[in-house]
C-alpha cells in the first residue's frame, strides 16, 4: 500500500458521524462498508467485535483502528469517521475516542495488512496532522487531508 487514496474512497470517509457506542460506531461504518465496498456489514461488525475481544483497538489520543480480516477481499480497504463526540473505546489511556480508521484486509494479506496499520497508526500519531483531521469541516475537507497524508510524508 503506498497511499491511502488505494484505500480510501471519497462515500467512506465521514466528518460528524453521530454515534453514542462502539457498537452503534460498528455498525455504522459496517453500513459504509457494504455501500461503497459491497462487503457484508454482518461480517464486517462480527469481525470487529472478534479483534476487539482481544484489546482494545484504542491506542490513545482519541484514536481507534479497529480493523480485521474478510473472506473475499481483494485489497486493504478503509474506513475514516471523525465522531460527533467522543465515545468509551476502553483505550489504552482510557481517554474517550473521536477519530476512527477501520481496516479490512483479506485473510492472506498478512504483510499488507501490517503495513496499513503501521502507515495509519504513524499518521494518527502526528498531532498537527492529527489537529487538521479534527478540524476539518467537511466530509470532503477530510478526505483531501487524508490522501494528502502522503504528500507531507514525502516532503
Amino acid at each position: 500500500m503506498t497511499d491511502f487514496s488505494e484505500i480510501l474512497q471519497p462515500g467512506t470517509v465521514v466528518a460528524g458521524l453521530p454515534v453514542t457506542s462502539k457498537k452503534a460506531l460498528f455498525q455504522q461504518i459496517a453500513q459504509l462498508a457494504e455501500k461503497h465496498g459491497g462487503i457484508d456489514s454482518k461480517l464486517v461488525i462480527e469481525r470487529l467485535q472478534e479483534r476487539e475481544r482481544l484489546g482494545s483497538t484504542g491506542f490513545g489520543g482519541g484514536v481507534a483502528i479497529p480493523h480485521g480480516k474478510i473472506e473475499g477481499l481483494n485489497k486493504v480497504v478503509g474506513v475514516f469517521a471523525r465522531l460527533d463526540q467522543p465515545i468509551d473505546f476502553q483505550a489504552i489511556d482510557d481517554m474517550p475516542v473521536d477519530i476512527v480508521f477501520m481496516l479490512l484486509s483479506p485473510p492472506d494479506a498478512g504483510a499488507e495488512h501490517l503495513k496499513a496499520l503501521a502507515k495509519v497508526s504513524r499518521a494518527l500519531r502526528d498531532r498537527p496532522y492529527l489537529a487538521k483531521l479534527r478540524g476539518a469541516g467537511s466530509d470532503d475537507a477530510l478526505y483531501a487531508l487524508l490522501v494528502s497524508v502522503e504528500n507531507r510524508d514525502a516532503a
